[in-house]
């Protein structure tokens, strides 16, 4: 019994460091920047846009930014997002340009059955979109079989991200 045990310990770890810590992700995002963690507290019309812009729920007002900085400019911001997948929370890191385009989309935490996790070549899909009706599963994010609460989970979160970055960095100007 303690064999099969041990042996399905050692099977399942590859599982489990798969996935990269937050400061991995966002060393991957921004390789070589210098990150520095802002918090903000969303006023309510901020909330209110947050929740227009993305077409759905935000858990709060309270969110914590990763500002990417190499040689004095913004490479970008991490966006981690945390949300409920079917029964149990998913983790994501949301990576996002000056400009709005999402450079990136890493999980850092999936707490469902593996077998529900999004493959890497499908997650890639995110990357380049912007806060568009493009950005849905109705658009150009294309179904995920056998996963459909996680693609619709990370699509949520990266509208939320990017909605997040358009009140916070892009209407602030």
């Amino acid at each position: 019994m303690i064999r099969v045990l041990a042996l399905l310990a050692l099977l399942a770890l590859p599982l489990f460091a798969a996935l990269p810590t937050p400061q991995e992700a966002l060393a991957l995002a921004f390789p070589g920047a210098h990150l520095t963690r802002k918090e903000h507290v969303l006023t309510e019309a901020q909330a209110a846009r947050v929740k227009a812009l993305a077409d759905g729920d935000l858990p709060g007002r309270w969110t914590v930014i990763y500002e990417a900085r190499k040689n004095g400019g913004l490479m970008g911001i991490g966006c981690f997002d945390t949300h409920r997948v079917r029964t149990l929370n998913e983790t994501l890191l949301v990576a996002i340009s000056p400009e709005g385009r999402i450079l990136r989309v890493e999980a850092v935490a999936f707490r469902e059955p593996a077998e529900y996790r999004a493959k890497e070549a499908w997650v890639k899909q995110f990357e380049g979109r912007t806060l568009d009706p493009q950005l849905s599963l109705k658009g150009a994010i294309r179904p995920l079989s056998g996963a459909t609460l996680t693609a619709h989970a990370m699509t949520d979160a990266a509208r939320r991200c990017l909605a997040l970055h358009q009140v916070l960095y892009r209407d602030a100007q």
